[in-house]
């Protein structure tokens, strides 16, 4: 794929002292720090139940979740390459974590936690978070659908009071302790049931509720009230616990590297894809990939020496600190310290919390985790996406995160590299005489129009490269993107497309396509590329038509702005 591109900002230098922080990482902390300061607070009371859930579905201890929470989040905030990534437990990595602790034990956890974190900040150093972007959608999207499916299954043996079966396959697992429920313990799925209406009704009452928090502490008083006998969290320590050491023969050591990658290869994806979300929410400088590949790597081996669990860069988090108004690093440091506080203040109404209130937040975090409209999309794109999401959730539940990635990734290369081939074309592009590659291209430039030709493939190892180039454009009023040289588009690149497309627009850019061929018309509408344009004439057959668009739209705003002035 070619472009003709305007220059993109690089990182501060190529050393490693660019992978480290600076006072640059607070630039304008005067003006932000009280909305940073409400975001920490804010993301803190979303944080906390998750962090809770999901420890104690890895079976560590709702102290572990905690523990992660302030030690990763505030590590990997001073440390990331991003402003406002919130890091964190998350339900991804409960999927990895439940077998080890099976198979060696909480101990076993320390570890992983250790090995993954070397991982990533040796990758980060090695320069490899640019290569992280080359994820195909569908194989994100089946990723983010097994997993999901996963962590739902986690928590039916809590949801039904029952004790855990032992067994590391997760279906089978759910499957027996439907088997020794019976029928029996109806209080634990109402507590549930109460949770998930909670979680339903409070967003509708008003968006700024925090739900998972409001549903548990509904749930804990309801069943303080009533006395219902259900599992409850327990002792939460006061004192950091040492890890100990497991015991280890060579079969042990082989599973713990093998979740160790697992571990950082999730850590490296996750962390990375919840970054790239909030460039798009945020209006900030863009993260700084293989820096975040470190922050998230040094968190981990923090959390290794306090008896945490493996964290990464957590997108629902994430996204609820953006909208909160965070600015600089200052709102995910606070966001650790006001969990901090929480723990030693609050510790004794922590312990009283039922584990089957912790159960329904992870079930409903499950199932919003799951887009219907985007995996929709991509199974009305084309078989090939769609057999590569379908697979990937498969794998995932089947085998393991890492095997589900690879399959997904090397059979999306195969059908991409088919495609390209199928594709390969030469044919002269008529321009109606209109030299627009320089000489007219210069000239617009005088107008803030600048018009971008895309060549060759637009598929998924080219769309991060294409999004990161064309999203650094500036004082430009119009863009035009000619797609008649694209020979080939699948449904990342059409997704990038349309991010770009609404990244553009949202800075105030007007976008116009032109040019573009039948035989791709029918998956750039299906992934919703052309609803993104902010009206439908943005649609033009021409060049010339394109040109004489973006020309009366400048007049349009040169009168308006005489007007005004």
């Amino acid at each position: 794929m070619e472009l003709t591109a305007a220059p993109i900002r690089g990182p501060r230098g190529n050393g490693l002292r660019s992978l480290l922080p600076s006072r640059a990482d607070y630039a304008g902390l005067r003006g932000s720090w009280r909305s940073d300061l409400v975001a920490g607070v804010t993301v803190a009371i979303v944080a906390l139940p998750l962090a809770l859930g999901f420890a104690v579905t890895a079976g560590l201890g709702a102290q572990a979740g905690l523990v992660t929470a302030i030690v990763a989040g505030i590590v990997a905030g001073v440390f990331g390459g991003s402003h406002v990534q919130v890091s964190g437990p998350t339900g991804a990595m409960t999927v990895v974590l439940v077998p080890v602790v099976a198979s060696v034990g909480p101990g076993g956890v320390a570890v992983v936690a250790l090995l993954a974190g070397l991982l990533l900040v040796a990758a980060g150093a090695l320069r490899l978070g640019r290569y992280a972007g080359v994820l195909p959608w569908p194989v994100v999207e089946g990723f983010t659908v097994g997993i999901a499916l996963l962590i739902f299954l986690q928590q039916v043996p809590g949801a039904l009071g029952v004790p855990k079966p032992h067994g590391e396959n997760t279906a089978a697992v759910a499957a027996r302790a439907i088997v020794d429920w019976g029928g029996g313990h109806w209080s634990t799925l109402a507590v549930v049931a109460l949770v998930a209406v909670v979680m339903i009704a409070a967003p509708r009452l008003h968006r700024a509720l925090p739900a998972s928090l409001l549903a548990v502490v509904t749930a804990t008083v309801l069943v303080e009230l009533t006395g219902l006998s259900v599992a409850r969290i327990g002792t939460i320590p006061s004192s950091l616990p040492t890890p100990a050491l497991p015991q280890l023969d060579g079969g042990k050591i082989g599973d713990l590297v093998t979740a160790a990658l697992a571990v950082a290869a999730l850590g490296a994806v996750e962390s990375l894809l919840s970054a790239r979300v909030a460039d798009g929410m945020a209006d900030g400088e863009a993260h700084d990939p293989d820096r975040e590949l470190v922050g998230q790597g040094l968190a981990n081996v923090a959390v290794s020496f306090v008896g945490g669990m493996p964290a990464t860069g957590a997108i629902a988090r994430t996204a609820v600190n953006v909208r909160a108004g965070a600015r600089t690093r200052l709102a995910t440091i606070v966001h650790g310290l006001v969990l901090v506080v929480v723990v030693l203040l609050l510790a004794s109404l922590l312990e009283r919390v039922p584990l089957a209130a912790l159960a329904g937040v992870l079930m409903m975090t499950a199932v919003r985790m799951v887009e219907v409209g985007t995996v929709g999309r991509i199974l009305r794109s084309t078989r090939e996406d769609a057999l590569l999401l379908i697979l990937t959730a498969t794998a995932t539940i089947a085998f393991d995160l890492v095997v589900a990635v690879g399959i997904g990734v090397a059979l999306a290369a195969i059908l991409a590299l088919r495609t390209v081939a199928a594709n390969a074309a030469f044919e002269r592009e008529d321009l109606g005489g209109i030299d627009v590659d320089a000489t007219l291209e210069h000239a617009l430039l005088e107008e803030h129009i600048v018009a971008y030709r895309l060549d060759g493939a637009l598929f998924f190892g080219a769309a991060q490269r294409f999004l990161l180039e064309l999203t650094a454009v500036t004082d430009v009023e119009v863009v035009i993107l000619r797609m008649g040289g694209l020979r080939m588009i699948d449904s990342t690149g059409a997704q990038a497309l349309a991010d770009l497309i609404d990244h553009l627009q949202r800075q105030g850019i007007t976008v116009l396509l032109t040019s573009l061929r039948p035989e791709h018309r029918g998956l750039i509408e299906r992934v919703g590329v052309l609803d993104m344009l902010d009206h439908a004439n943005h649609l033009l057959p021409t060049i010339d038509e394109a040109l004489a668009h973006a020309r009366r739209h400048h007049l349009r705003n040169r009168r308006a702005a005489a007007v005004a002035a």
